[in-house]
C-alpha cells in the first residue's frame, strides 16, 4: 500500500482512467443492488476509494455514502470535490473496526482487495464482515490472477471467496476492459456480488 502514496504523489494513477471509462458500468451494478434490495438505500461504504470517483455514485443512488482510503493526498483531493451526501476518511481497509465508522449495508470494492497480499486480504474481509447489516451486499472489481500479477494485480475466485466465508456469492460476471491499456486488458476483470448471509 505504501507504493500507492508515492504514485499519487507522482501523478501516476493509471487506474484513474480505467475508473472514468468504467463509471457506467459501475452505476449500473449499483442501481442493480438498489432495485434487487426493494429498500430504500441505507449507508454505503467505498472502500479504497482513492480521490473519491465512485463514491459520488452511490450518494446519487440515495445511499449515505462514505470512502475510506489509506492515502491523506487522495483523501484531500477528494474532500476538495466533495458533494452532498458524501464522507471521506483517511483509514485502513484492513484494520476497518478500528476506524469507529458504524455499520453498512453496501459495501463498493473497485481494485482494492486485488492489492493486498494475503493476510491483508482476510484482514479486510473479516473487517468488512464486521461493520456488514445483515443481508448487507458487497460488489466487488477485481483483475483476475496472469502472469503479469506482480506487477498489475490481481485475485483469483478462490481468494475473494476465502476472505468472505460468511457471505453467499451471488453473482460473478465479466466487467468490461474498455480503458485498460496492456497488459491490463488481459486480466479478465470480474465482477463479484456478495450478500452477507444473516447469522
Amino acid at each position: 500500500m505504501t507504493s500507492y502514496r508515492w504514485m499519487y504523489r507522482l501523478g501516476f494513477t493509471p487506474w484513474e482512467r480505467y475508473a472514468r471509462a468504467a463509471g457506467p458500468d459501475v452505476e449500473a451494478r449499483i442501481a442493480g443492488v438498489g432495485a434487487e434490495r426493494g429498500t430504500a438505500p441505507g449507508r454505503a461504504l467505498d472502500l479504497g476509494c482513492g480521490r473519491g470517483l465512485h463514491t459520488p455514485r452511490l450518494a446519487r443512488h440515495g445511499w449515505e455514502a462514505v470512502g475510506i482510503d489509506l492515502v491523506p493526498e487522495a483523501i484531500a483531493a477528494a474532500r476538495e470535490h466533495s458533494s452532498d451526501g458524501v464522507r471521506y476518511v483517511v483509514g485502513d481497509v484492513t484494520a476497518l473496526p478500528m476506524a469507529g465508522l458504524g455499520t453498512f449495508d453496501l459495501f463498493l470494492d473497485i481494485g482494492c482487495f486485488q492489492g493486498l497480499e494475503a493476510q491483508q486480504q482476510t484482514a479486510m474481509g473479516a473487517g468488512v464482515t464486521a461493520l456488514a447489516t445483515p443481508g448487507a451486499e458487497l460488489l466487488m472489481l477485481a483483475f483476475g490472477p496472469s502472469p503479469m500479477r506482480r506487477f498489475v494485480e490481481g485475485v483469483s475466485r478462490e481468494e475473494v471467496a476465502a476472505a468472505f466465508p460468511d457471505w453467499q456469492l451471488v453473482q460473478v460476471s465479466d466487467a468490461p476492459v474498455e480503458g485498460l491499456g496492456w497488459p491490463m486488458n488481459r486480466t479478465s476483470p470480474q465482477w463479484y456480488h456478495f450478500r452477507r448471509q444473516n447469522r
